[in-house]
């Protein structure tokens, strides 16, 4: 496929239906690529966990928690900002502000993305050193993979901003394509290699960390070249800004962005951090068992930001021409997807967490209890769909970062309070008690606000569905066959074609019709 194929800006929606149709098909490339890239995140994990041991494990998945931290840290919360004001201004006619719209947000993170990979490189030693605290043998190592990781911190910061500029844009084969499928299978392959080496050498953290970080640098590349193509698309002919407009535009931009800079840290924060304080308080062992048994969140938080990003751009146009109606519409059909995709996933793991564990290596087994508690605060959150975004998309910014740190709050306090005593099942607890906050107080302000739930026919019936093939069905056939593998097994085949049939029979009620209508009917 031509890198032009990739750009394909689509013109606002005219009607609801029309625009549920172009949310299910961006949608559903996004969801493609998303579990792409969950699946290879999966494996890759798995690759560490095998190669490694589980204390210089720990010290990888804590130096990536890292890079993440701080490439968040850096976006300057750019990934809400430079969505929400292209849609903005092409939806109330200030397209010719476009150009200086995208070098406001690009700049300064990109000056910022810098300045913290020589603070990164610079403290590498440091904060090996308290990571590595329990196990200092390994704190050498820690601080090269560090460094390395550091090195790259720029062009992560570069992808994540310029995919960001091509949503605004509602194009999203960019983010597919470049982010999902090239970035997550480069580096599986990358991964793969370090793991096949160690067959001959001895494992290496820094190389580890190399393998994964590498591939940031031909996709950051890529996403410059496409998000080139598809502002000069989407630009109007002879547009032109005066310096007034600009400055007014700056002041706006990051009136708006500001807040959600540190929203975007703080949700980060949220997803990370608790690796990073397993390491600190429990030691590199538990931060592995407890990186490995929490890996399935992140293939559902991929779920929830492939429909996230694809439903952002109409939410933002929808809600700044002040159709509430539509707004509505999008949130709850997105949501009603969102749980039909993501409630199986959550309850087949707490059905099979041993199992699952036991594919990383028998001794992250442990890990159970930590998978049954995390899937169960994640069936809440996903119940809630994108509220946070729905919440920034409406304007407040303000709110949303309040929210956040109110959950990072909860959960630095119960991983302070319960890691030192219960290890990996602490921090399972403290992410748990922050994700149903982050989820219930912007439910109930985004509904006292702007009059926005998330619960529709389609996330009623997603929701029913979903508990009934793979919650009551696999309890009734276990209690029947017993739970080893034989009734568990017996469990999931039973529920998947139920599953299947009952959401062929919901269809209408969960609007699946939109991912197969065809172009002459859109256009009818």
């Amino acid at each position: 496929m031509t890198a032009g194929a990739l750009i394909e800006p689509a013109p606002p929606a005219t009607d609801p239906g029309r625009g549920t149709r172009g949310l299910a098909r961006g949608g559903l490339a996004n969801i493609a690529g998303s579990a792409l890239a969950g699946a290879t995140g999966v494996v890759v994990t798995w690759v560490v966990a095998r190669s490694l041991g589980k204390a210089e494990a720990g010290a990888f998945f804590s130096a990536t928690a890292a890079f993440v931290l701080a490439g968040g840290l850096a976006k300057l919360g750019t990934g809400t900002g430079l969505v929400y004001w292209p849609a903005r201004l092409r939806a109330t006619g200030r397209s010719h502000l476009l150009g200086a719209c995208l070098r406001t947000g690009l700049g300064p993170a990109f000056a910022f993305s810098l300045v913290l990979s020589v603070a990164v490189w610079t403290t590498a030693p440091e904060l090996a050193r308290l990571t590595a605290r329990h196990t200092p043998e390994f704190a050498a190592a820690h601080a090269g993979g560090l460094r390395v990781l550091a090195v790259f911190i720029p062009l992560q910061v570069l992808t994540d901003v310029l995919l960001t500029v091509t949503r605004g844009y509602r194009s999203m084969r960019p983010t597919v394509l470049v982010d999902r499928v090239l970035r997550s299978a480069l580096q599986l392959l990358t991964v793969s290699a370090a793991g096949i080496a160690t067959l001959w050498t001895a494992a290496s953290l820094p190389v580890f960390a190399l393998a994964w970080a590498a591939p940031y640098l031909p996709v950051a590349l890529l996403a410059a070249y496409l998000t080139r193509r598809v502002y000069l698309a989407g630009r109007p002919p002879g547009a032109t800004s005066e310096p007034l407009e600009r400055r007014q535009l700056r002041r706006e931009f990051w009136r708006f962005t500001g807040p959600r800079a540190f929203a975007a840290v703080a949700q980060l924060a949220l997803q990370r951090v608790d690796v990073l304080l397993v390491a600190v308080l429990g030691g590199l062992g538990p931060a592995a068992v407890y990186a490995v048994a929490g890996r399935f969140v992140i293939l559902i938080q991929f779920a929830n930001q492939g429909i996230s990003q694809s439903v952002q751009p109409r939410l933002a146009e929808a809600l700044s021409t002040g159709d509430r109606d539509a707004a509505n519409r999008f949130y709850q059909v997105a949501t009603g997807w969102l749980v039909l995709i993501t409630w199986p996933v959550n309850l087949l793991v707490v059905l099979l967490a041993p199992y699952y564990l036991r594919f990383f290596g028998d001794e992250y087994t442990a890990g159970a209890p930590v998978v049954r508690l995390l899937a169960v605060a994640m069936l809440v959150a996903t119940g809630c769909g994108m509220v946070d975004m729905v919440l920034a998309m409406a304007g407040r910014t303000s709110l949303n970062l309040s929210n956040v740190l109110i959950a990072l709050a909860v959960t630095i306090g119960l991983d302070v309070l319960l890691i030192p005593r219960f290890g990996a099942m602490g921090a399972a607890a403290g992410l748990a008690g922050a994700m149903v906050a982050n989820n219930l107080l912007p439910l109930i302000q985004v509904f006292r606000s702007a009059r926005l739930h998330p619960f529709g026919p389609g996330t009623r019936a997603a929701a029913l569905l979903s508990l009934g093939c793979f919650g009551l069905l696999p309890w009734a056939v276990t209690a029947l066959f017993g739970a080893g593998p034989t009734g568990l097994a017996l469990a999931v085949a039973a529920a998947v074609p139920a599953f299947c049939a009952g959401a062929w029979l919901l269809r209408d009620r969960l609007e699946l019709g939109a991912f197969t209508r065809r172009k002459s009917q859109e256009e009818s």
